[in-house]
């Protein structure tokens, strides 16, 4: 049998290096401990927690699990945790309302799809597989003794430190007892796997440092945080569920790759450098290309290809370039194309409204406005907001499209 004790593991000083740097906002206790961790060929074992609260990874996810990737790949012990336990609590960081509470059966369905759609990126089997564990496992297992020897671990003034709970307080929102849990419950998944390290978008440091300060009371031990940048739009929102801009794992390749290049031009470097393996001297091109003037559109397809790439392959990624610049580029329609049929005298909007193409009659006003409806039959701008339909395909806004047939 493999003896995984034995792994050995990438004492490449440049290699780590990068790996540290990378994409990489913080290192705790700093960068320089874990180098020499590693440089002394230490096998190290580090994990990802991910609250199942959607339906899907989605980019935000990979920035992690391609770092996981890299972890792996030079030897080291890398778990993906699920938390099934701590996503019925719900995550207070970076909101400014408590959570919706999920039920057990609805974070178990929404995890349904996560192992699969990770072993895009990172193996679960060989004899260096990742582990695929739930922390239900153990905080489900806690007695309310066990939860008060937890709390004394952390103080109110601590918890309150937390910017977000600080504008709470400020705008008169609540702060419930069960999110000052959430925390501590996180922190302990450190403890009851025992591991060295964790991995995470910054947004999680609080809560990482968390179980770095449980495991340092408990365990004695110096537990490393690896805090990665996130993707941000250029109003400094994060790519993900909760502000309807991510790119989900379980979307089509031409939808990826549509979204991709939805993206602002402020996006494509950064997007190389957190959700793609392109050589940081190539993307460092591509930044001086863009700083210089030129138009960004090659390397935003390059980025775009890379993400279907790594998702779906280099077929799927060639097929979704090509779709899109017949739809987008040359004017054309997507062969996937969305198609109803209604009876005579249905108004445009109405259809539009309950195929969820627009949200509300406000937004199509708004799109006929700004000339963004038209008929592709004719090529001529949609004026009247209150159209009816006719048997034609019609594209909404940039990307969306929908073929009506009338009975």
């Amino acid at each position: 049998m493999f003896n995984l004790s034995k792994q050995k593991t990438s004492v490449d000083e440049k290699e780590i290096d990068e790996l540290l740097t990378r994409g990489v906002e913080n290192v705790f206790p700093t960068r320089e401990f874990l180098k020499a961790k590693m440089m002394r060929g230490e096998r190290v074992t580090l994990y990802l927690g991910i609250d199942p609260t959607g339906p899907t990874l989605h980019m935000g996810h990979v920035i992690p699990i391609l770092k996981l990737k890299k972890f792996q790949q030079m030897g080291h012990q890398i778990i993906l945790l699920m938390g099934d336990f701590t996503a019925m609590i719900g995550d207070p960081s970076d909101k400014t309302a408590t959570r919706k509470k999920l039920s057990h059966d609805e974070v178990m369905k929404n995890l349904e799809g996560y192992k699969k759609q990770a072993s895009k990126f990172i193996s679960f089997s060989g004899p260096n597989g990742a582990l695929f564990k739930f922390n239900s496992k153990w905080l489900g297992k806690l007695n309310f003794e066990d939860v008060l020897n937890l709390a004394s671990e952390m103080t109110v003034q601590q918890m309150l430190e937390r910017d977000m709970f600080q504008n709470r307080v400020k705008e008169g929102k609540p702060i419930y007892i069960h999110e000052f849990m959430y925390p501590l419950m996180q922190g302990y998944d450190s403890v009851a796997m025992d591991v060295d390290g964790e991995i995470g978008g910054n947004d999680q440091t609080f809560n990482m440092l968390a179980g770095r300060n449980l495991m340092k009371s408990l365990k004695n031990k110096e537990k490393f945080v690896i805090a990665m940048k996130l993707l941000v739009d250029p109003t400094g929102k994060k790519m993900g569920k909760t502000e309807n801009n991510m790119v989900a794992m379980n979307q089509s390749p031409e939808e990826i790759f549509g979204k991709v290049m939805s993206w602002a031009d402020e996006m494509v470097v950064p997007g190389l450098e957190l959700i793609t393996d392109v050589p940081m001297p190539d993307i460092a091109s591509a930044k001086e290309s863009m700083d210089s003037g030129n138009n960004p559109k090659e390397h935003k397809v390059f980025l775009a290809r890379e993400v279907v790439k790594m998702c779906y392959g280099e077929k799927e990624a060639d097929r979704a370039e090509a779709e899109f610049e017949n739809t987008f580029s040359k004017g054309g329609v997507p062969e996937n194309v969305l198609e109803v049929t209604v009876a005579k005298n249905t108004s445009l909007v109405d259809i539009l409204m309950v195929e969820q193409v627009v949200v509300s009659k406000s937004d199509f006003r708004r799109l006929v406005a700004e000339g963004a409806v038209t008929s592709m039959s004719s090529g001529g701008k949609i004026v009247d907001p209150d159209v009816l339909v006719s048997e034609d395909t019609y594209k909404i806004g940039k990307r969306r499209f929908i073929k009506i047939k009338v009975l």
